[in-house]
């Protein structure tokens, strides 16, 4: 049984980009952890990544993906590309059990285990357990309120931990200017 970290939220507006996760870690049915921090600044902050899966695993990608950062850092896209062929080809990294969610000034983007590099059109990603219904609020708080990036990440949040058992309200969020 693995310790998984649940749900990560990104959103773009007004020049801002906000990414932010709850506090949640499960242990299959279990909470372990209520205040865990799943969003890291890389690249002397300039670039945001977060995770939901397996925590280890999540680790381990994240390592890894600041070392593309470092080969190629003005260039996050290729840097997220380099990453997912490494995860989809190599034997280890090939059964790890995680997705990040990465943004800096210029994009969003989800990277997954089976090499997929997806950047949403609307600047919204979310991912883990409530990752759906965080999205669905969040698209909404976009298209029907004057909140900023910030705010909207963080009610759209709240909104997915009042439905989802695996998400909580102990929301932590990053933020850059675009």
């Amino acid at each position: 049984m693995k310790f998984h970290a649940t749900t990560i939220l990104t959103v773009r507006k007004d020049g801002k980009v906000a990414m932010g996760g709850d506090g949640q870690v499960t242990l299959g049915t279990s909470i372990m952890k209520a205040d865990a921090t799943k969003i890291r600044p890389l690249l002397n902050g300039q670039v945001l990544c977060g995770f939901a899966g397996a925590s280890a695993d999540a680790f381990a990608l994240m390592e890894r993906f600041e070392e593309k950062l470092k080969d190629y850092p003005s260039n996050v896209p290729r840097a997220a590309t380099e990453l997912a062929k490494d995860w989809r080809t190599d034997r280890a990294l090939r059964r790890l059990e995680a997705l990040m969610a990465v943004a800096d000034s210029k994009c969003t983007l989800l990277v997954s285990g089976t090499g997929d590099v997806i950047q949403p059109s609307d600047g919204i990603v979310g991912i883990g357990s409530g990752g759906n219904y965080a999205i669905a609020a969040a698209r909404a708080l976009v298209g029907h309120s004057d909140l900023s990036a910030n705010q909207i990440v963080h009610e759209a949040l709240s909104i997915a931990a009042a439905i989802d058992i695996y998400t909580n309200t102990n929301i932590h969020v990053e933020e850059l200017a675009c």
